[in-house]
């Protein structure tokens, strides 16, 4: 296996994955997410007898593991669940969503974000941008099809319908989150690892593709300034108090 950066010589098979029809993509960011999806796997597969197999991205970075909390075993599956609720009091908010090992940069940044900027986020594990993508698309089409019927509702909006603005970031590319964008509101702000392969410590790439705990805060507040609740100047504050590089090439290009 190769070293650090390994992550970013991929940063698109999980975007490719949603072009098979029968396969089920994951991408989670904890052992106790992995295990469910695997149970998922082996009931539909050998049980069920489906016609199906699973997709699955794990890393070979070292953290802590949580132990799961009660009654989030569907929203595994299902691709979401809410891992970490923001901080009452606040009444500026953001929704954060992190999938893979960079859910641990957004859990930092919600950190941040309480402790420097009063701004409380919410903070959901997305385990399956396709899995949501795909009931979106076939409520979409039930809803076509049955114009005299009460509309269904997609589950990516029942669960972040009107929660505005949002911040995904993942170890993939920014169009993997952003399958989900036009069902739930804006602003919706994907950070991804567009861009060229490369190597280096995990914290130089983070910060390269920018995807690190400082600049998932970052755009939370730049997208919080687009709804009006942030100024500019704060945001361009924050950005120094960060040490973010507003002059930085593009990671896409660079």
């Amino acid at each position: 296996m190769n070293g650090e950066g390994l992550q970013h010589e991929d940063g698109h098979s999980q975007v490719l994955a949603t072009s098979i029809p029968n396969i089920r993509a994951y991408d989670p960011a904890f052992a106790y997410e992995t295990a469910v999806i695997v149970r998922d796997g082996i009931k539909r597969m050998l049980g069920d007898g489906e016609d199906i197999f699973y997709y699955l991205t794990l890393y070979n970075e070292n953290y802590p593991q949580p132990a799961m909390a009660e009654g989030v075993e569907e929203g595994i599956v299902r691709g979401i669940y809410l891992f970490r609720p923001g901080e009452a009091g606040s009444r500026r908010r953001v929704t954060l969503l992190g999938s893979g090992s960079i859910m641990r940069q957004v859990l930092r940044a919600q950190e941040l974000l309480h402790e420097k900027y009063d701004v409380s986020a919410d903070v959901y594990s997305v385990t399956s941008y396709q899995q949501l993508r795909n009931e979106a698309l076939a409520v979409e089409r039930w809803n076509r099809l049955h114009p005299e019927a009460e509309p269904r509702l997609p589950h990516i909006t029942s669960v972040l319908g009107g929660h505005s603005p949002i911040v995904a970031a993942s170890d993939w590319l920014k169009a993997l989150p952003d399958q989900v964008s036009r069902w739930v509101g804006s602003p919706f702000v994907p950070l991804g690892t567009d861009g060229f392969g490369r190597s280096d410590t995990r914290e130089a790439l983070r910060r390269h593709f920018e995807i690190d705990a400082e600049s998932v805060a970052t755009a939370s507040l730049h997208a919080l300034a687009l709804t009006e609740e942030y100024g500019a100047a704060e945001v361009a504050k924050a950005l120094a108090e960060l040490g973010i590089d507003p002059e930085k090439p593009e990671p896409r290009t660079a």
